[in-house]
């Protein structure tokens, strides 16, 4: 993958994921608007997984030029940040309704498994990736 189409994946990813926050952010407020008076930290922050944890990541590596994530370990780390951002909107819904529920805990330790999971292909990838080119320039 060339440097510029890794440039344009990389802004593509985190223009995604700030259009997300944007919507995540506008559906909290409305959600709350219409809550009569009842309020959660989960919904009002449930805009804070897509932005700090994918457009400010994706941000970086636009700007480092690095490479970009293979396509297993970009989807494990999106879907981490996903569940991450479902859990927070769900937690805000069932605090404002006034009940709890254990499953939700299921977001908050598979997102993160997830993400850590991505995390680990890409680096794993990214070594074997070096080791390859190392060994065609000795030959």
């Amino acid at each position: 993958m060339s440097t510029s189409d890794i440039k344009t994946s990389a802004a593509k990813t985190a223009g995604v994921y700030l259009a997300a926050a944007l919507l995540c952010s506008i559906f909290g407020a409305v959600y709350e608007f219409f809550s009569f008076g009842v309020y959660s930290f989960f919904m009002i922050f449930c805009f804070m997984p897509p932005l700090t944890l994918g457009c400010v990541p994706f941000f970086f590596i636009f700007l480092s030029e690095k490479n970009m994530m293979s396509r297993l370990s970009y989807n494990f780390y999106n879907s981490g940040v996903a569940a991450l951002t479902v859990g927070f909107i769900m937690k805000g819904v069932i605090e404002i309704y006034g009940t709890t529920n254990r499953l939700l805990y299921v977001y908050f330790i598979g997102g993160p498994a997830l993400m850590i999971t991505g995390v680990v292909l890409w680096i794993v990838t990214a070594k074997k990736n070096k080791k390859t080119i190392e060994k065609k320039d000795v030959i």
